[in-house]
């Protein structure tokens, strides 16, 4: 039997940590509102889909396994993450607070960005193939493994939704510090790479 009042609440904070997705969203929630951003975020969601079948046929064992397969998924993710937060910052330099509400990206690279960034992190996978079986029910291993995995997809599109909703808020009520929003956001996305690239493999049980 899984046990929800310790899964909710632990997996719930792994949803709302701010890690370069959520960045994502609230950058998007800023620029062209709520609606877009989760839209947008459903790329993420959807690349979270087969990350979880995989983990449960034990493939995120491959990533803890093999220090090669590991450090080329991990200079790879890094690689892109940081691309993206150069870019945030070299486009804060043309950012007009005025125009900056309503002002857009197009929906399918908006898309495309968050799909790339969810599935260039290799702990996406490592989360759910360490996190999740500490609560699936063994005799009904595929069923709670799906549950499990519905849960986090909810849970995670709630947290999309708040950092969409204080992009916006941010947008709203302090558009004249959009620019130096946007910087501080580049320099975190750049940071959240660097870390990426000094994560140790982990060690398989």
């Amino acid at each position: 039997m899984i046990d929800w009042i310790i899964f909710l609440p632990a997996c719930f904070a792994l949803n709302l940590a701010c890690g370069p997705s959520n960045l994502l969203a609230m950058t998007n929630g800023a620029r062209s509102g709520i609606s877009f951003a989760q839209k947008a975020a459903s790329g993420r969601l959807m690349v979270f889909v087969p990350m979880i079948a995989v983990s449960a046929l034990g493939f995120g064992l491959i990533l803890t396994a093999s220090p090669f397969v590991f450090s080329i998924s991990k200079l790879i993710g890094a690689a892109y993450i940081i691309w993206i937060g150069v870019s945030l910052w070299r486009s804060a330099k043309t950012i007009n607070p005025d125009e900056f509400l309503g002002e857009t990206t197009s929906m399918e690279s908006a898309f495309r960005t968050e799909a790339l960034v969810a599935r260039s992190n290799p702990k996406a996978i490592l989360t759910f193939a360490a996190f999740f079986p500490q609560f699936v029910a063994v005799e009904a291993y595929w069923q709670s493994y799906a549950l499990l995995g519905v849960a986090f997809l909810f849970m995670e599109a709630v947290a999309i939704l708040a950092y969409a909703s204080g992009g916006q808020l941010a947008s709203t009520f302090a558009a004249s510090k959009i620019p130096a929003l946007q910087r501080i956001s580049a320099a975190v996305m750049c940071v959240f790479g660097a870390l990426i690239l000094v994560t140790p493999q982990p060690i398989a049980a």
